[in-house]
């Protein structure tokens, strides 16, 4: 009789199709990026992210809470600064922005596991990753003065209370810096998740209004990937490995689920994907619009980055998401 297989014997109803999933999305999958503003009582939506906030430290508080009633175990910081310098002071300063809202997170939601984005592009007043040389205007970040900021940067949000420190620069052997500052600050168990393969990508657009971190001038092509390059994020990431990360990120996610793939398949650390502020928006703009189902949409795009081997996503929908869920 033909046809002899018949895949559809599994599908014909609900419970049979959820005995044979192959991924499962759950809450603690999820992590829940904030904007940290100075201020209080303040939660200003971003326009191009609707539904996205930036909240004063009181707000972030009360979004913790939310956050980790959800069943969401994990949320990372961005911080916008009251005044922006070549030295990014306020990134590493002990008054810092994030840095409060590190401590004041872990004072009121001490189960809530608090990741801190450790970057410099918030604070900088040219708005690029690091020290720049006088008179450039293209963004051609120094690298290796670069890393000594960086290094500051993660002592002071683990001072603060931040549990996990996650650089994002792409500056060439932020790992083994930041490593060695933490190490030597006493923070030994403290895990850096890397931002190993980041691109420079057109989707992060509104993240920028977001975190107001334009660059002044310039772009972050000498320093952020090529989206035509997949091998090199592999070189990438076996570097990060090497210099002792214990976490691996893939950003952006929705365009990069192969280099996500591939990523997981050359190790067997846990894999971030960072479902972005532009993914987000095009998906909220066409659900404002009434063009798509939101939340099937966001489920099945979640579940994606799952089957191609994320661990963890980072990502705007992951309130809606855990209520979903």
């Amino acid at each position: 009789m033909f046809p002899t297989h018949r895949p559809r014997r599994l599908r014909q109803t609900d419970p049979l199709r959820r005995m044979v999933r192959e991924n499962q999305l759950t809450p603690n999958d999820l992590i829940y990026p904030l904007f940290a503003v100075p201020g209080t009582s303040v939660a200003k939506e971003v326009t191009s992210m609707p539904g996205v906030y930036q909240l004063s430290i009181d707000k972030i508080v009360e979004e913790a809470k939310e956050v980790r009633d959800l069943g969401i175990p994990a949320v990372i910081l961005f911080g916008i600064p009251n005044e922006k310098d070549n030295d990014a002071t306020g990134a590493w300063h002990d008054c810092g922005i994030v840095q409060k809202a590190a401590t004041a997170i872990k004072s009121a939601v001490p189960d809530l596991v608090v990741i801190a984005d450790t970057c410099l592009c918030e604070y900088t007043a040219h708005g690029h990753c690091g020290y720049l040389e006088v008179g450039d205007l293209t963004g051609r970040v120094l690298n290796d003065p670069t890393l000594e900021l960086l290094k500051k940067t993660a002592v002071s949000q683990a001072q603060a209370g931040a549990d996990i420190i996650a650089p994002s620069g792409m500056m060439d052997g932020f790992v083994t810096a930041i490593r060695e500052g933490l190490d030597a600050a006493g923070f030994t168990d403290t895990p850096i998740l890397s931002y190993a393969a980041k691109y420079a990508s057109a989707y992060y657009g509104p993240f920028r209004d977001a975190a107001e971190s334009a660059p002044q001038f310039g772009d972050r092509r000498t320093y952020q990937m090529d989206p035509a390059n997949g091998r090199e994020a592999l070189k990438e990431v076996a570097l990060d490995i090497e210099e002792g990360a214990d976490m691996l990120m893939v950003k952006p996610a929705l365009a990069y689920m192969d280099v996500i793939w591939r990523v997981k398949e050359m190790t067997n650390l846990p894999v971030a994907a960072y479902n972005v502020s532009g993914e987000y928006a095009m998906v909220k703009a066409a659900a404002l619009n009434g063009w798509v189902d939101e939340e099937r949409i966001v489920l099945e795009t979640l579940t994606s980055f799952k089957r191609a081997g994320a661990d963890l996503i980072l990502t705007y929908h992951a309130k809606d998401a855990a209520r979903w869920l």
